[in-house]
Order: C-alpha cells, then structure tokens, then sequence
C-alpha cells in the first residue's frame, strides 16, 4: 500500500533570520519559529499521521517537539533528513552558499558534500519507509535538501530544476511513496 508522506521545513531559527546558512550546525528556532512550530501542532492535530520523521539537526528536532511533544505520535530522529553539508561554508552568509549552489550538484562543499550526496541520503531514508509504515501517513520535518529529496526521489525533479527554486520554508508537501 502506498505511503502518504508530508514535509514540513523546520520552522524559523535565529541563523534564518541573520541570513546565515547553517548546514550541519545544530541551529536554534527564534521566537517567530517556536510560533510557526505551534501552529503544525494546530494544523496536524487531527491529520490522521502516524509518525514524525526529524532531522535530528537540533532546529528540526525543536520544531517536532514543540508541535508533538505532547501527542501519542511517535518522533523519531533521522540523520539522513539533515540539511546538505556546505563543509567550511556551515554558518556563512546565506547569499554566498545559495549564490553557487548550481555548482555544487555533484561537486563537495569544501569540507561537505554535494546536492546530490544530500538528495541521496533522503533516497534511502525513504526506501526504509515501507520496512515499518506501509500505507501509513507520516509527517517529515526537514530542510531544503530532504525537500530536493522527495522532489528528485518521487517526482522525478532534476536537480538542475530545483537549484532554481527559491529558497524559503516549505508547509504541507505532499507526496505518495509507493
């Protein structure tokens, strides 16, 4: 049976704010972001999921316990939904890593990894699913790179395509794995 998956982008940290490009630092929700995490709480209250899958980036991690530390639905922490790794470029300018993010596809960040390294750690995050969730509907709390991820993985998105998307938080992407 099909899976219905659900992302959400972890809500709004202090380094969103200050234009900085986090990457693999653990990040911290403003207060704007702690807002936005109860609000997912209001918004899947009743949504019928069945777990939540987190980054276990600490920005990812906050936003799942704010909004269903206090349901029955399981939170369980990936590594594989993290954020690309911008290596050196981890808490840098926004501009300056989003600027040459074309050209790090399939090229490392320095001391990192590459778009398509990230999109493939969410690929096998998401051939995991069916070994436990079949036809279940579970909800993703991650980043820009678990976004390309689903995107590439079930909709077939080039990488090139989505490099051209802009930036900014994504709410309630749904998708069917399966």
């Amino acid at each position: 049976m099909p899976i219905q998956v659900v992302f959400e982008s972890h809500s709004t940290t202090t380094d969103n704010e200050q234009g900085r490009a986090t990457g693999w630092l653990p990040g911290e929700l403003s207060g704007r972001g702690r807002q936005q995490a109860r609000r997912l709480a209001q918004r899947r209250a009743s949504d019928g999921i069945a777990a939540v899958f987190s980054s276990d980036l600490a920005r990812a991690v906050q936003t799942a316990a704010i909004a269903f530390g206090q349901s029955a639905i399981p939170v369980l922490h990936d590594w594989r939904l993290r954020e690309c790794d911008y290596g050196d470029l981890n808490g840098t300018p926004s501009a300056r890593v989003h600027a040459a993010r074309a050209g790090h596809l399939d090229l490392p960040y320095p001391g990192g990894e590459s778009w398509r390294q990230a999109v493939a750690r969410v690929s096998r995050f998401l051939a995991d699913l069916p070994l436990r969730w079949d036809g279940c509907r579970v909800l993703l709390i991650g980043h820009i790179a678990t976004w390309w991820g689903l995107e590439h993985t079930l909709n077939g998105i080039p990488l090139e395509d989505l490099a051209r998307e802009p930036l900014g938080r994504r709410e309630g992407r749904e998708y069917q794995l399966g």
